[in-house]
């Protein structure tokens, strides 16, 4: 039994960034939350009306080169 050594490929912190995020649930309507989630490192804040769209936040903003937005539909 020999041990496995950690490359890349296997290791799921090789060569990624790492965000905080403070989520601020105001209200669970709906059946889903609302609410705001701030970005610690850049002190960016944004409102998110459902657990989607805060995930999709935290994706965006640890997307490299990319700025948080999300569209809203009116």
């Amino acid at each position: 039994m020999g041990r496995k050594a950690l490359s890349a490929a296997n290791n799921p912190d090789s060569g990624h960034r790492k965000g905080t995020f403070v989520v601020k649930i105001e209200y669970c309507q709906n059946e889903t939350w609302q609410g705001k989630v701030v970005w610690a490192e850049e002190n960016r804040t944004e409102r998110f009306r459902s657990m989607l769209e805060l995930v999709k936040l935290m994706d965006e903003a640890m997307a490299a080169g990319q700025q948080v937005s999300i569209e809203r539909q009116a």
